[in-house]
């Protein structure tokens, strides 16, 4: 029996011809499928993937790897197919222009809320001049939760830009110029002490709705928050109510519960909250494929992959 040696791209959301164009023209020797026209599934070895849905990994019996098309994982972790593929490694995607696109999202929005953009900009509506004074940089902390190779950069490029910036994560980072918290024992210090909040966690059994009554309460009264990492993170309700108390002064969301955002989400028309549909940072195929090709070359040769998950840990 031949061995299988092609590779199905599945993805509904992030342009899956556009994928397997790249593919096809970085390797020409390279046999690139794209769902739902795959042919026999025992051709199939690698599947390239984004937001599968239940099911659609499943019947795959020469599979070697799986690849995410983003950073995040738990849309593919969190289906149910991967108890029938426990012997099969999942990677993620890391890339530097993620990481550069997270961090000018990030950037944006601090730099927002430091010049009190909101606040100008209701003034605006109202024909309401009136001098607005931002207080030094330095005196606003940002908290960056994540740590990672997204959080580390946006935290560096914070900190030349003469903020004060903290940064939590599950363990201790040492990064020049950052205030580290770790562990679940430090996050109340951490919030305390941050007044612009930024989620950028992977999204674990651990931090599934982190973002809840309890830590936006421990943020000083008036914070904001900037959500890019996964919607899993919030509790959607307590955000709510937060920007209704005036516990939060205005909240930036990228990542929701349910996406798309259904239309009759009171987030699309809250006076406090700016929605920005999940792009806050994209793959590039250009900057990916070359990594693609590699994970596929390991997957084929029996070595581990660049990037792989920690099935326990969730990233």
């Amino acid at each position: 029996m031949a061995e299988a040696k092609a590779v199905l791209v599945l993805s509904s959301q992030l342009g899956a011809e556009d994928w397997a164009r790249g593919l096809r023209a970085a390797d020409p020797t390279l046999e690139v499928r794209v769902w739902p026209e795959f042919g026999d599934p025992d051709d199939i070895d690698v599947i390239i993937a984004w937001s599968p849905e239940p099911g659609q990994l499943v019947g795959f019996s020469k599979l070697k790897a799986v690849l995410s098309l983003g950073a995040g994982v738990d849309q593919v972790l969190d289906l149910p197919d991967l108890a029938e593929l426990s012997h099969v490694p999942v990677a993620r995607t890391v890339d530097d222009g993620l990481s550069l696109g997270m961090t000018h999202y990030v950037l944006l929005h601090v730099l927002r809320y430091h010049r009190r953009m909101p606040e100008l900009e209701a003034m605006q509506r109202g024909h309401d001049w009136r001098f607005l004074v931002a207080d030094a940089a330095a005196e606003t902390n940002v908290g960056i939760m994540g740590l990672g190779e997204m959080g580390g950069l946006a935290a560096t490029k914070l900190v030349d830009l003469g903020f004060g910036v903290r940064g939590w994560s599950r363990s201790e980072k040492h990064l020049p110029g950052i205030d580290s918290f770790a562990g679940t024992e430090s996050l109340a210090s951490f919030l305390a002490g941050t007044r612009i909040l930024v989620v950028l966690l992977p999204l674990t059994e651990v931090t599934r709705g982190i973002i809840n009554a309890e830590t936006l309460g421990q943020l000083p009264k008036g914070a904001y928050l900037i959500a890019a990492g996964r919607g899993g993170h919030l509790v959607e309700a307590d955000v709510l109510a937060a920007l209704d108390s005036g516990q939060l002064a205005h909240a930036t969301l990228d990542v929701f519960n349910t996406e798309p955002l259904p239309t009759q989400s009171p987030f699309w028309d809250h006076p406090r909250v700016t929605v920005t549909p999940h792009n806050a940072s994209d793959s590039a195929p250009g900057e990916v494929v070359p990594k693609l090709l590699e994970n596929i070359r390991r997957a084929r040769s029996g070595q581990p992959l660049l990037n792989q998950v920690d099935r326990r840990r969730g990233y």
